[in-house]
């Protein structure tokens, strides 16, 4: 349950204060390596060769231990639905950390060219962290691109390379909605937001009848909800081009300015609390009614109702206000996939458990059932039994269907920089510290640019901007 399995994927890099250093191999010495064609460079043409149906079945009647890196809790039981339909291969399922301590480990691993498993979780926004050190199998010679349609068309797009790779398989997802109070709502007369500038209207009522009650919580230190926020509204802060050796940093333009200063501002006048997320402060405030909405993703309802359960059936949910009242847009904020690493001396039983582990119908269920994760397939979102799920936490409402449509309003092109773990610390020592001090955001979003323009040079990375 969410109280001991806290989300998003379940796992937020918001919560990551991910890898100060890169704790295997450099970027620098990645990208020297794919300029040169080396270790770092794209897949070849001849790695892109199917195999043949007879070496995968060969494969999967073949004596095979494979071990598996994963944060997913009692994940036994997706394992032995694979291990049923295949008795020959036997996987071994390591817990090497959450987040951070096993991507440490991975890299380490990869650096020694040694202890690396033959698959592990990887959350979206890192997968080009793995990519930029060719670190991942390209899973199309495998069947990887048959199941394509069997998934959210966006995470797809999550999931690919600029030359068609497919580098892991989606597991879950985390497109964003607004939970929200009914019964604060109600009792001081506000309408559900539809836009974001009724929600900072909203916001401002609000506080003035109730110094004790916010609209909202934007954490100080949330990098996660802030680029969920940046994709609902259109912004493309990050690129990738010249076969990984240039970036483009486009961290202010005026999508991000206009989101920056829209926060800044509710922030500045004191109508929007920025305390820190999951945290103990954090959850008595939603116990105790300080926050009378949550900008969360798919997997915040459930992860909410095992840590405000005194306010049961109070809470409901909505889309996202939109920035154009014309238009329905989200974004997202977590989820996870399962990659297959490039050393693995069994690629193709690695890349068969990968596919069946998260396209398989009654693995997938298992993960949105046993382990509350928000799914990625198309079928078991249309699913009624669970789509049409009517928890009393929100009032009977059917969440699951709600976010599922919001889902559909998911842009398939924001992309990630292959150095997430800088901009986390740096987001969060320039603009969220400017919302938690209430200074210039506009300003700190330009200090932010600069500092990873600076970083991404001593990289050895071209940077456009």
């Amino acid at each position: 349950m969410p109280g001991t399995f806290p989300h998003p994927s379940a796992s937020p890099f918001s919560r990551r204060r991910f890898l100060g250093a890169t704790g295997g191999l450099t970027l620098s010495a990645a990208l020297a390596a794919a300029c040169s064609g080396g270790s770092g460079g794209t897949s070849s043409a001849a790695s892109t060769a199917a195999v043949s149906q007879s070496d995968i079945d060969k494969a999967m009647t073949t004596p095979t231990t494979l071990t598996f890196w994963t944060w997913v809790p009692n994940i036994a039981d997706e394992v032995a639905l694979f291990e049923k339909k295949y008795p020959a291969i036997k996987v071994n399922v390591v817990n090497a950390g959450q987040g951070a301590a096993q991507y440490t480990k991975l890299r380490t691993a990869l650096q020694a060219s040694s202890g690396a498993p033959d698959l592990c979780q990887i959350e979206y926004e890192y997968i080009p962290t793995f990519t930029i050190t060719n670190s991942l199998l390209d899973l199309r010679p495998y069947g990887a691109s048959a199941i394509k349609g069997e998934f959210v068309d966006w995470t797809w797009g999550q999931v690919s390379g600029a030359n068609g790779e497919v580098w892991a398989i989606p597991q879950d997802t985390g497109p964003m909605g607004m939970l929200y109070r009914q019964d604060i709502f109600a009792q001081h007369g506000i309408s559900v937001p539809k836009t974001w500038n009724e929600f900072a209207d909203a916001a401002r009522k609000l506080h003035a009848a109730d110094p004790n009650v916010y609209l909202t919580n934007l954490s100080a230190n949330e990098a996660g909800a802030w680029h969920g926020l940046l994709w609902q509204a259109g912004a493309k802060p990050f690129a990738v081009s010249g076969g990984g050796s240039t970036v483009t940093l486009n961290l202010d333009d005026a999508v991000s300015k206009k989101v920056a200063t829209y926060w800044g501002q509710l922030a500045q006048q004191g109508v929007i609390s920025t305390d820190p997320d999951f945290t103990d402060a954090w959850y008595t405030g939603f116990n105790k009614g300080k926050y009378a909405t949550w900008l969360t993703a798919a997997w915040g309802p459930v992860f909410l109702s095992g840590s405000a359960q005194a306010t049961s059936g109070k809470w409901r949910a909505a889309p996202l206000p939109q920035w154009d009242s014309s238009s329905t847009a989200s974004g997202n904020w977590g989820g996870s996939t399962t990659a297959v690493i490039k050393s693995t001396k069994n690629p193709i039983a690695a890349a068969q458990f990968a596919q069946f582990l998260n396209s398989d119908p009654a693995s997938a269920s298992l993960f949105a059932t046993k382990q509350f994760l928000y799914p990625a397939t198309k079928a078991l979102l249309a699913d009624a039994s669970f789509a049409g799920q009517t928890p009393a936490f929100y009032g009977g409402q059917q969440v699951n269907k709600l976010f599922s449509q919001i889902s559909d309003t998911v842009s398939s092109t924001f992309a990630w920089p292959p150095f997430l773990d800088e901009v986390v610390t740096d987001w969060t020592n320039t603009v969220g510290k400017a919302f938690a001090d209430k200074t210039d955001a506009v300003t700190a979003l330009a200090t932010l640019k600069s500092q990873l323009t600076t970083y991404a040079k001593n990289q050895g990375f071209s940077v456009n901007s």
